[in-house]
């Protein structure tokens, strides 16, 4: 009897494939930010003037505008996926449902019934030079998000604030060790790879509109911050990801 020729299953080594590419990428990280780090345009700092980025003026300008937007979507119960349900890879720090997530843009994924719904927020970010990614986070009363740090320093976070609590000094992020307190209609922005966490220690919900943009980088920086974030492009963590989002869209449509 012949014997049967094996063949590959296509399923298997495509994840063989997607693994390896998180494997090079964890090893290659620290290297990577390091030379990111060198290159950058805008220095290395854990916070930085909103003001270094024109972007952040036309947010500020419109911030009445992109609240409304989210105020609608917020007053008809729209459901809100937590961000564990969106990506369970962070469950480290999103163990609970007290942090909601209403996406327009993830890692150069444009979420179309979303952004649909949000006609005038998607103009205006995606004039942003570099946009990764840009959503909507809810963050419920007396809320947690513990220390931790990002991956890469090829991105920058942008929040904007829209919907404040009244003792706003008690709602706050930390950055490396500075402490921010949100202010409606105004930017903060930061550099996620230093440690930080959120507190939300008031009885009212907080709401800022979350960006995620590629950091100024000169060149050779700028080849290795553009290699990574196409190697997290194509992660499973990301694709798994855009595929939770498309698919509570298409429930809740």
């Amino acid at each position: 009897m012949a014997a049967q020729k094996m063949t590959a299953d296509p399923t298997s080594t495509k994840k063989e494939k997607q693994s390896a590419i998180v494997r090079v990428g964890k090893k290659l990280r620290p290297a990577f930010n390091r030379w990111i780090a060198r290159d950058s345009i805008v220095g290395d700092h854990p916070v930085f003037e909103p003001g270094v980025f024109s972007f952040t003026k036309d947010l500020e300008a419109n911030w009445k505008l992109i609240r409304q937007e989210v105020a609608d979507i917020v007053e008809k119960r729209t459901p809100l996926p937590s961000l564990q349900e969106i990506s369970p890879d962070h469950y480290r720090i999103a163990t609970d449902n007290k942090w909601r997530t209403f996406f327009l843009w993830g890692y150069g994924y444009k979420m179309h019934q979303n952004c649909a719904r949000c006609p005038e927020t998607t103009r205006i970010v995606e004039q942003i030079p570099g946009l990764n990614s840009a959503f909507f986070s809810v963050l419920a009363p007396g809320a947690v998000i513990p220390r931790h740090k990002g991956v890469t320093k090829a991105i920058l976070t942008c929040h904007l604030g829209l919907m404040v609590p009244r003792d706003r000094q008690n709602c706050t992020i930390q950055v490396d060790d500075q402490t921010l307190a949100w202010e409606a209609g105004k930017a903060i922005v930061f550099d996620d790879t230093f440690y930080h966490e959120v507190h939300n220690r008031t009885d009212e919900e907080r709401i800022v509109l979350l960006l995620h943009f590629k950091r100024p980088v000169s060149y050779p920086g700028k080849l290795a911050a553009d290699l990574f974030l196409g190697g997290v492009r194509m992660s499973p963590f990301v694709q798994s990801a855009r595929r939770n989002v498309e698919e509570f869209e298409a429930l809740h449509r």
